[in-house]
């Protein structure tokens, strides 16, 4: 068989052009340019056979401006495009940055290396039959990364169906339709390469394109963090959509989404609410889940969090488009032409937190002016019908004092409003828009409303998805991480703390805790009985006792000698030889405050509701430390039973400074101490007289052997 191999040697030895900085070598200092902007591109294991993987990725490479060479040692023809050796196809082609490797797992090691003699610095593997095939593909993985290492080559993959750069005329990918995509301001780094491309669609879909699409597969070396890091030199791109399933690396994760939120916005899906792993050994380290962890990590870091992939396109297209100043809390001003849909998208903002403020009484004078009498004008403003007013009423809302955004919905109804031309007039200041209609013309439409500047949806529910990114993200720039003081690490702490211990401890890093007596014996037990007041809780004291409660090692409301008696007598059959005898707290909510040792993003806090709720809701929230008590404090927010906190039917107001307070020093706690691994307060009573520690433990690592717990 005879000719060229499909979609190879038809492109003379040029280079591909640099579309984001107008030279066509690839930019200095950034390893992953020879990747993302390669000048000329080898297929290795390329193919004739239109089936088989080599085949496939030279055709998706077919519209590359620069050289395209097929490397095959067992079908050479260097007039069509096919060379022995990636050094022999560099030699005749010019420099060949980028390795496409399509060759079996067990042989891609010797492939990278052999790419690497013959100058290439990037290599994309698609195949599969690596770590995640199980068995010698562990080791294929292995031999692939080392051989990377050793080379110096960028590797994306394996076990992915590639990128797409449209802007340069890139796709890297065997995934039918890829090419379609185009060109525009949206960058996907996700973890799946069939979520990139999916992404990618959808975002074509909406009118956006992307600049860039990347699937990482197995991450073994080019990770979303790195992605991240290019991107923020990147002018093409003003927004990222990142897609998060694992973090193995969560301090580069955070930091990289940290430097790319200081130039664009990132939104980010983190994958894997439901799956709860096998339950760490304390109530603290079981609820702060990996998924609340790392969504709780990429906030703090300035990431816009959303929950599915529709979401994620709305929020990016909007963000791509629009930026907020810093705001602590945006005011968003709603126009809606239609009272229903206006309905759905307040209720969807007020639920997720979004300010909706009523307008000054002059902007209702002025509205009064432009609307009929019987529409609604406090905010939302209903003008019952598009009408040629409407320019006017967008202008009058946005002038509001209170109003940072204008969010506006409509059908389109042609006769009534040309809505681009009513936002132009209107000259307002930041303004989203809801469109629906059939899409003969609401299309064009939306298009042109984006080259005003004005983000376009298809729906309320994603024109609240919109505005909800838009003031998140404006909110996250506006709480710049605060620098959060650190305690200095003192003498280590010991692994065999009991409770009484445990609360001296925290006492000592202002945790409030009850008046109670640690007893050698049953006089010492009497005697607290004299002195601290009643009623009382007498527990059985033995670090080696990690749940009292479970062998009868509690007796509550105690008040006199009889009483105490009975109770002694009850802890030394289950086994006490010491006890503890405190006051009880009066009645009021219970909270879990804890600190735990994450393994992927170090110390993180997490607050919730007490006792058996907390297990049963997972009604928590997390962040990681160290933070300040104002950030921990807003913690309490975030809850959904947070109306408990605030009085609820006559009961006591948790003051949010104290439980920011309380939060922060057990996150000081394990930043101080690398031998604690958690620390937990549950219950953490609210009273009328302040917060109260019921019952404390403290997980301490040793040097050597299995970890602790102390309570």
């Amino acid at each position: 068989m005879t000719g060229p191999l499909p979609g190879i040697g038809s492109h003379a030895p040029v280079s591909a052009p640099d579309t984001r900085a107008g030279d066509p070598t690839p930019e200095r200092g950034d390893r992953l340019a020879p990747l993302f902007a390669p000048r000329g591109i080898a297929v290795v294991g390329a193919s004739r056979d239109p089936a088989k993987l080599g085949a496939v990725m030279a055709r998706s490479l077919a519209a590359f401006p620069g050289t395209v060479a097929g490397v095959n040692a067992r079908d050479v023809d260097p007039a069509a495009g096919r060379y022995a050796s990636v050094a022999d196809a560099a030699g005749a082609a010019g420099p060949l940055d980028l390795a496409v490797l399509c060759v079996p797992a067990a042989v891609s090691a010797q492939a990278l290396a052999d790419a690497a003699a013959g100058g290439v610095r990037a290599a994309l593997v698609c195949s599969g039959g690596y770590a995640e095939a199980g068995g010698p593909g562990v080791g294929f993985q292995a031999d692939l990364v080392a051989a990377a290492a050793d080379s110096g080559v960028a590797l994306l993959g394996p076990n992915t169906s590639g990128f797409l750069a449209p802007g340069r005329g890139l796709t890297a990918s065997f995934v039918p339709g890829a090419a379609a995509v185009a060109s525009g301001p949206v960058a996907v780094v996700a973890a799946s390469g069939g979520v990139n491309h999916a992404l990618a669609f959808l975002l074509a879909e909406a009118g956006l394109g992307v600049s860039l699409a990347v699937g990482l597969g197995n991450a073994v070396d080019v990770t979303a963090a790195d992605v991240l890091t290019h991107l923020v030199s990147d002018p093409a791109t003003r927004a990222v959509a990142l897609h998060v399933e694992s973090v193995t690396d969560g301090p580069a994760l955070v930091a990289a989404v940290r430097a790319a939120t200081a130039r664009v916005p990132v939104v980010a899906l983190v994958v894997g609410r439901n799956d709860v792993a096998e339950f760490a050994r304390s109530h603290t380290g079981a609820l702060a889940t990996s998924w609340r962890t790392t969504r709780a990590a990429l906030r703090a870091a300035g990431a816009v969090l959303v929950d599915d992939e529709r979401e994620l396109v709305d929020a990016v297209g909007a963000l791509s488009v629009l930026r907020l100043a810093p705001a602590a809390d945006p005011g968003v001003g709603v126009v809606t032409a239609q009272a229903g849909p206006g309905l759905l998208h307040v209720d969807g903002l007020r639920g997720r937190g979004v300010a909706v403020p009523p307008v000054t009484g002059a902007t209702r004078a002025r509205l009064a002016e432009l609307l009929p009498p019987l529409t609604y004008q406090a905010n939302p403003v209903d003008t019952g019908r598009p009408g040629p007013g409407f320019a006017d009423v967008l202008a009058a809302v946005s002038a509001d004092p209170a109003v940072d955004l204008v969010s506006a919905y409509a059908l389109s109804e042609p006769d009534a409003l040309d809505l681009p031309a009513a936002v132009r007039a209107a000259g307002a200041g930041p303004l989203v828009v809801g469109l629906g209609g059939p899409p003969e013309q609401v299309v064009p439409q939306r298009r042109a409303l984006r080259e005003l500047g004005v983000p376009a949806l298809t729906s309320p529910a994603a024109l609240t998805a919109a505005v909800a990114a838009l003031v998140d993200d404006a909110r996250g720039r506006a709480a710049a991480p605060e620098s959060a003081p650190v305690r200095p690490a003192a003498a280590p702490i010991p692994a065999d703390l009991d409770e009484d211990q445990a609360k001296t401890l925290l006492a000592g890093l202002g945790v409030p805790c009850p008046p109670r007596r640690a007893c050698a014996d049953r006089a010492a037990a009497h005697a607290a009985l004299a002195e601290l007041p009643a009623p009382l809780a007498v527990k059985l004291l033995d670090a080696a006792v990690t749940h009292k409660s479970d062998v009868g090692g509690v007796v509550l409301g105690v008040r006199d000698a009889a009483a105490l008696d009975a109770a002694l007598d009850a802890l030394e059959a289950a086994g006490a030889t010491r006890f503890l005898v405190e006051s009880m707290a009066p009645p009021g909510p219970d909270l879990i405050a804890g600190a735990t040792r994450d393994p992927v993003f170090g110390p993180t806090v997490l607050l919730g509701l007490g006792g058996v709720v907390a297990e049963a809701l997972a009604d928590v929230a997390v962040a990681p430390a160290p933070l300040t008590a104002t950030t921990a404090g807003a913690l309490a927010d975030e809850l959904a039973g947070r109306a408990l906190l605030d009085g609820f039917r006559g009961g006591p107001v948790a003051d949010r400074a104290v439980i920011g307070a309380v939060l922060a020093a057990l996150g000081d706690l394990l930043t101080a101490h690398p031998e604690v691994d958690a620390v937990e307060v549950n219950p953490l009573r609210v009273t009328a007289d302040g917060l109260l520690a019921l019952d404390a433990v403290v997980t301490v690592v040793p040097a050597a052997g299995p970890r602790e717990e102390a309570h």
